[in-house]
């Protein structure tokens, strides 16, 4: 079902460290998930007892991601033409074969498990947990959807102002609304879109305005809170604050009072956000040239991919991992080391390709 699927470009992997970035990703005993949409790429960093360890996964233009720690599911949309939905457990083990040795499975990789298919101009984007009920951003429908189990979705909430009539519009995007901050249920949520004036200038139009146009909606009321955003992305909740990106202005920062405040700032497009106790993990992206109009507050030929630690307590970097030849960093979600360390394929690891064609040969899961 993937036409474009090759193999990965070992310089996509290639990486480079500064500061305490290790240390503190070993801190919050973490394994970092991450999508990198472009390069059809999911990765995962960690600061094992061994030593640090990155691995990664191919998936076709991977997108929202979110870790169900309480079943260790890990839930990643696909947004191509059809969506997919895919699921990931940890590998538990091998099965015993006669055909074959059983490989070693060291770290618990995630596999997946299980995947959707759904139409296309759902355009998924992020994804979220409320309550124990899977969410996404149905971006080309301008509404959240509730995924269920059986493949089905159905359209749970928009803002108010795609109604016309009464009835939503759900026919093709107009907001970009493109993230999720999880609350308790749907009404106590928020949700970011590039702006909340639909118009004949559509999002991906060269002349859809951006600049200072983009906001962050209640749940409850279905109207924004807070207005001045520039391509905002990766609303979330952490301890009783609304944190969010800022990507045109490469800024990560907290909306109190009606009010965006600026944490923290990079020199690139600021996309992907989670936390891990005092720890925020920022993900970082280039500006693509084709795209900078998005991005008013960047230059593009000084931004760059890769990931930053954020002490959420002074707002000071601790340290970074960049990808020279990386793209596109689109979400971030971390689960607990002693769950899993990562995805099957290691960077820099000597496992042989035959024992990793045994790997999924024999794999079993609890």
């Amino acid at each position: 079902q993937w036409r474009e699927a090759e193999r990965t470009d070992p310089k996509l992997l290639e990486y480079r460290v500064r500061g305490a970035w290790w240390e503190a990703l070993a801190e919050t005993k973490a394994t970092l998930l991450i999508t990198r949409e472009y390069e059809h790429l999911v990765m995962a960093v960690a600061a094992s007892k061994a030593g640090p360890r990155m691995s990664y996964l191919p998936l076709p233009h991977p997108s929202g991601l979110v870790v169900d720690h309480s079943r260790h599911v890990v839930h990643i949309a696909s947004t191509r033409n059809p969506n997919q939905l895919y699921e990931l457990r940890p590998a538990s083990g091998a099965l015993e074969r006669l055909d074959a040795k059983a490989a070693p499975c060291e770290g618990q990789p995630l596999v997946p498990t299980r995947s959707y298919f759904y139409p296309g101009c759902l355009y998924l984007h992020d994804l979220a947990l409320i309550g124990k009920d899977l969410y996404g951003n149905a971006v080309g429908h301008n509404a959240v959807v509730r995924l269920f189990e059986d493949g089905q979705y159905r359209h749970v909430w928009w803002p108010r102002c795609i109604e016309r009539n009464g009835k939503p519009v759900l026919g093709w995007n107009q907001l970009q609304l493109n993230s999720i901050a999880a609350g308790e249920d749907l009404k106590s949520s928020f949700f970011s879109a590039s702006t909340d004036s639909p118009s004949a200038r559509r999002p991906g139009h060269r002349n859809f305005p951006v600049d200072g146009r983009g906001v962050i909606f209640s749940g409850r009321t279905r109207e924004p809170i807070v207005r001045g955003l520039t391509r905002p992305h990766s609303a979330r909740l952490h301890r009783g604050r609304l944190w969010v990106d800022n990507s045109g202005y490469g800024e990560v920062g907290v909306v109190e009072g009606g009010r965006f405040s600026a944490v923290a700032r990079l020199s690139s497009w600021t996309r992907g956000l989670c936390f891990c106790g005092r720890v925020a993990f920022v993900g970082a992206s280039r500006v693509i040239p084709r795209f900078r109009q998005y991005a008013p507050g960047l230059e593009a030929g000084v931004s760059e991919c890769g990931l930053h630690a954020l002490d959420t307590r002074t707002g000071r970097w601790l340290g970074s991992l960049t990808w020279p030849y990386g793209n596109q960093i689109f979400a971030l979600d971390w689960m607990a080391s002693t769950d899993s360390l990562g995805f099957p394929f290691r960077v820099g690891g000597k496992r042989s390709t035959r024992e990793e064609k045994s790997f999924f040969y024999t794999f079993k899961t609890n």
